[in-house]
């Protein structure tokens, strides 16, 4: 199989975002000149507030000007209403903030004296384009946080009773309503309670004071003849593991707006496959319409171009054209794109009680590695942020981010069937969504109907891996067969997982999968050291054990402390150092909630271990080095244990807002240490150290056979001296892991040594490499205090002596060139003395002493040089980026002068 290998553009990623794979004849967007006021502010009606008079005189004086999608917050903020809420301590002198810091404010009451705790208005005047005359009209609100009442030039067409639900998707037949000239649409919007099926960041980040109320989602119209297309899909199965045959099902739901029956006829094509059948309608019917492969063998394909994940191979992508005739003419139209691929998964037991739940594509298997993605604090998003975090997704050599409850936009889940990343999605945990003794009716229909409009909207996505009816928990029972009675129904065709925990149920039995943590600083020998076999059984936390088996849904190292660039972004200066370094209330305030406020267990282990720091820009750099450190262990672990384990998600992937904790790149899209760790132990061949056994393995993530290949293992005191060199000659074949060498017993190592290991092809060009500094004291861990969140460590290992590391000078050039609207910058950089220079940073500023340049992809960074060796590492980024500056290299290390 061929391995896809590309380098998309910046800007071609962000164009492509904004194109819609679902295209509806006739849309129309309802983007820009909406205006907000809360409702103590405003004594009109609804049907007043909505009339064409009412903002022809003075009474929309003094509203928000804003663009949807937008929450109330959000509208502030960009207005400069409320200040920069991710500076310092700023959202804690936001209005209707009194809830205590750490706490997740989704299960808290709003205060009443807040000014989130009314209703707000949200307005719009409009003018219906030309091309929709004579059509049925339809108004779409792609998500309400939480209730809200809609007006349409006068007239109320929904109430809060009908509309209440953060997940759900709105559609409105609005054809008597609408008018040629100015209309008006109003929306009165309420915040969601404690006991709302709404949006919660669990432990991430704060939550703003309004709990994202608004119109957070698109709003549109559009419009069709009588009957309207809604919802086409293509669904696959394919004959593996040959996979020459492909049987596909075709689905769309057909509604029709009129006041009688319909007759008409759905016709489909697939490049050159047609199908069509006939339809009947009653009044205001809407119906799914079914084409399967056995009553149409048409769509049992031959030969087909499968969908892969990018480091499987091509995610190829076709188009379903549909149209629905009435009488002779075309009612409505879609193009629709769609991948041909199964994905199945099988839960096996590998040990008593021990199973894992392994995941194929097309046939072969998958070790699913990814991180946990949120979105903005505030919801907020654009086509460029989307690409640029798709790119870095791509460039770390993840194939799967995770989406717990904050189920993202159209234009993502379309990035992710074009770019090859699989998605793991489903509900969330911690807020209302798992408090299903204290749903009411209400409530169970809410549920029901948000599961019902997100099947609709993602079924069609090759993307889709998986869906989760759970998280930290799995549904009860009338709740899990209510929700696989819908999945059903609506035909989703990926496997179903009852939650992210061990946890099984009656319905569906084990989950295959568990949520062991830690989420807290652990040792890198942590993931590499088992203890399920120990006797005492209270040593294994209730979803599992330490180590790398089985797939554990969401884990992490600990804190992800970001360079001082960023640091300095969100910690004012009087507070950025203390007697008590990073242990203060603003360092704090961003870290995270619940169990994890603070960043000590992080902070001592750091200053045990790499001795203590001295100021903030000692600590954050000597924080890079601990997160690569640690991130990599975990990725690499998992990597060297496949099948025995079968997937790993890092908790998180990105921020919500400017953090300490919890990403593989922070909130300004700055990478740090751990983004370059996890993309170490991503490479197609990474040679390991394990720091279980001082062995050496190879793994193979590629889909192809590697032959003729030679693993260097090194290794150097602190003065630079090798202590130990061997050359293994060796293939790898595909999908693979081998133990290649035990490290043997080496006289006369400094306390802390260096292992370089290096993978060169037949030709000698360099295909793998790694870097690892160890100490000769051993880490041990102190499994008898394990709890969820954290192992303790016992013994640290003891890296102090690296500050002896003699000082490097190192020669730098560079050259910079572009290419479209992207720019590279290659950067050489030797080391000419006989010491090691030790994890050197790259930075790439705009001009000399300017800002960052971000986003960047680097091919590699925080890297280390041996004695003698030079190597060319080139940067691309957005040339737009740079004004009228030139790029300039910034270089800086542990021992660099």
């Amino acid at each position: 199989m061929k391995i896809l290998r590309f380098l998309i553009p910046f800007v071609s990623l962000a164009v492509a975002a904004a194109q819609p794979a679902v295209q509806p004849s006739l849309t129309f967007p309802l983007r820009e000149g909406w205006m907000l006021q809360p409702s103590t502010k405003v004594t009109a009606t609804g049907e007043a507030i909505s009339s064409a008079s009412f903002g022809a005189t003075s009474q929309t004086n003094g509203w928000i000007q804003a663009e949807v999608p937008t929450t109330v917050v959000a509208a502030q903020v960009k207005s400069k209403l409320l200040p920069d809420p991710f500076y310092g301590m700023n959202l804690r002198q936001y209005p209707g903030v009194g809830y205590p810091v750490g706490f997740n404010f989704s299960n808290i009451p709003m205060p009443p004296d807040s000014p989130y705790a009314v209703s707000w208005w949200y307005r719009k005047e409009f003018s219906l384009p030309n091309r929709f005359a004579g059509k049925t009209v339809w108004l779409n609100f792609r998500g309400i946080n939480y209730r809200a009442n809609i007006f349409l030039n006068g007239k109320q067409i929904a109430n809060s009773n009908e509309v209440a639900g953060a997940w759900r998707t709105y559609e409105f037949n609005v054809t008597s309503a609408v008018k040629r000239g100015t209309n008006v649409v109003a929306v009165q919007v309420w915040a969601p309670t404690e006991n709302s099926l709404a949006i919660t960041f669990v432990d991430w980040n704060p939550s703003p004071p309004d709990k994202n109320m608004g119109l957070w989602r698109e709003v549109y119209l559009t419009a069709s003849g009588p009957v309207a297309l809604r919802h086409p899909a293509v669904l696959s199965r394919v004959d593996s593991p040959g996979n020459n045959t492909a049987h596909l099902t075709v689905t769309a739901q057909v509604k029709n707006g009129s006041d009688h029956p319909v007759k008409g006829t759905l016709q489909g094509r697939i490049e050159n496959i047609e199908f069509a059948q006939p339809v009947q309608l009653t009044a205001g019917e809407s119906k799914d319409v079914v084409f399967s492969p056995d009553q149409y063998p048409q769509l049992n394909l031959s030969h087909p171009r499968l969908w892969w994940p990018a480091q499987m191979g091509t995610p190829n992508l076709y188009d379903l054209h549909l149209s629905f005739e009435v009488n002779g003419a075309v009612s409505d139209a879609s193009r629709t794109k769609f991948g041909i691929r199964e994905i199945t998964s099988e839960v096996a037991e590998q040990a008593p009680g021990r199973l894992k739940r392994l995941f194929k594509i097309n046939g072969k298997n998958i070790l699913i590695r990814g991180g946990g993605w949120t979105p903005d604090m505030m919801m907020r998003e654009t086509p460029e942020r989307l690409a640029d975090e798709f790119r870095y997704v791509r460039d770390l050599g993840l194939n799967t981010v995770r989406l717990e409850g904050k189920l993202e936009t159209e234009e993502f889940f379309e990035m992710a069937d074009r770019q090859g990343i699989l998605v793991m999605a489903g509900w969330c945990c911690c807020d209302f969504w798992e408090h299903w003794g204290s749903w009411k009716d209400e409530d169970f229909e809410i549920a029901k109907s948000s599961l019902r409009d997100q099947m609709y909207r993602l079924r069609n996505h090759p993307s889709l891996v998986m869906w989760l009816n759970g998280s930290d928990n799995p549904p009860p029972p009338d709740v899990e067969e209510m929700y696989l009675k819908i999945e059903s129904d609506l035909l989703w065709p990926n496997p179903i997982v009852s939650s992210a925990t061990a946890k099984p149920t009656t319905v569906t039995g084990e989950s295959g999968v568990k949520m062991s943590g830690p989420y807290e600083y652990v040792a890198p020998s942590y993931w590499t050291t088992d203890p399920y076999f120990r006797t005492t059984e209270n040593l294994c936390n209730p979803g599992g054990c330490g180590g790398a088996y089985g797939f554990n849904t969401e884990t992490s190292m600990g804190p992800a402390v970001p360079p001082i660039e960023s640091v300095e972004r969100m910690v004012p200066k009087d507070h950025l150092w203390t007697v008590n370094g990073p242990v203060d209330e603003y360092w704090n305030f961003h870290a995270g909630g619940g169990s994890f406020k603070t960043i000590q267990v992080f902070t001592d282990a750091l200053n045990a271990r790499y001795g203590k720091a001295n100021s903030a820009e000692d600590f954050t750099y000597k924080s890079q080095l601990m997160t690569y450190e640690g991130v990599r262990a975990m990725y690499e672990a998992y990597s060297r244990s496949k099948y025995t384990s079968t997937g790993v998600i890092q908790w998180l992937l990105n921020n919500g807002w400017p953090s300490m904790i919890w990403h593989l790149y922070d909130y300004y899209l700055r990478p740090g240490g751990g983004y370059f760790g996890a993309k170490k132990a991503m490479q197609a061949l990474d040679p390991v150290y394990g720091y279980d056994d001082h062995s050496v393995w190879l793994v193979s993530s590629q889909y192809v056979d590697a032959k003729g290949l030679k693993l260097e293992a090194r290794v150097f005191n602190l003065d630079g001296t090798r202590k130990f060199s061997k050359d293994i000659a060796l293939d790898a074949a595909a999908d693979s892991t081998a133990k290649v060498l035990e490290l043997p017993q080496i006289e006369g190592l400094s306390p802390a040594y260096f292992l370089d290991l290096r993978v060169s092809d037949g030709s000698g060009k360099l295909v793998g490499s790694n870097f690892y500094w160890l100490s000769t004291k051993a880490e041990t861990l102190d499994w008898a205090k394990s709890n969820w969140y954290t192992t303790p460590t016992a013994s640290y290992a003891d890296y102090t002596s690296l500050a002896q590391l003699p000082k490097v000078k190192l020669k730098v050039s560079s050259r910079s060139e572009r290419a479209g609207e992207d720019e590279a910058t290659r950067v050489i950089v030797e080391n000419p003395g006989k010491s090691v220079a030790f994890f050197v940073r790259l930075k790439l500023d705009k001009g000399k002493g300017g800002e960052e340049i971000l986003p960047v992809v680097w091919q590699d960074n925080y890297i280390s040089l041996l004695p003698g060796e030079k190597r060319e590492i080139t940067a691309t980024y957005r040339a737009s980026s740079l004004g009228a500056a030139k790029p300039a290299v910034e270089v800086s290390g542990w021992n660099v002068e």
